[in-house]
């Protein structure tokens, strides 16, 4: 389906965009049928802007463009979903969007709860007492872990696999905040080979 400027070609239609790879909904802006086909064209997405009166490429002046993926249209032909990967925040305000930041899963939680153990150990705190032991202590730990993993996962025992993964992933959030590495790098790192893999299909 293609959305309906078939009767006008100036009607304004809203543009929803999400992230990709995260689903995460950036912002909203209006299209109409010269910004639709030149964001199908470049591959970049392009507005209406109703304050310039004219085209508006996002990121024209931030370089913060927002990546084409995708592009699917409603049921009415009225509304327009397409799916970016961003290249820097869409934000002006320097937010990932312009909803705000997505709130953070539990992982996150538990990366605050590790980085206060470090800084304010307690004296019953497994995380401290492990960290006191230097990182070769906390590395190993890391590496025993893993073994296990595979273990589990060899035997095909279901139960057990996630027991060991969640120890797993736990002692190397340990590592990574004892290094001053954070989830948010790691991710980074995964959407740039994301973003790398998507452009090599192309």
């Amino acid at each position: 389906m293609k959305p309906d400027f078939e009767q006008d070609p100036n009607k304004l239609l809203p543009a929803i965009i999400q992230n990709a790879i995260t689903e995460q909904v950036l912002m909203l802006g209006y299209m109409n049928e010269a910004a639709y086909e030149k964001t199908l064209l470049e591959e970049k997405v392009t507005f209406f802007s109703r304050s310039k009166n004219r085209l508006w490429t996002k990121g024209e002046t931030s370089g913060n463009f927002l990546k084409v993926q995708n592009v699917a249209v409603d049921c009415d032909c009225d509304a327009i979903l397409i799916r970016v990967l961003p290249e820097g925040p869409t934000c002006h305000t320097g937010s990932e969007s312009c909803f705000g930041n997505a709130p953070k899963g539990f992982l996150y939680q538990l990366e605050d709860i590790i980085s206060q153990r470090l800084s304010s150990p307690v004296a019953d705190s497994y995380t401290a007492s492990l960290v006191s032991g230097g990182l070769a202590k906390v590395a190993q730990k890391v590496g025993e872990e893993a073994v296990e993993v595979v273990i589990e996962a060899m035997t095909g025992n279901t139960e057990r696999l996630q027991q060991e993964s969640a120890d797993l992933l736990f002692h190397l959030l340990v590592l990574l905040r004892a290094n001053g590495i954070t989830i948010e790098d790691i991710e980074k790192i995964l959407q740039q080979r994301n973003q790398k893999s998507e452009v090599a299909k192309t």
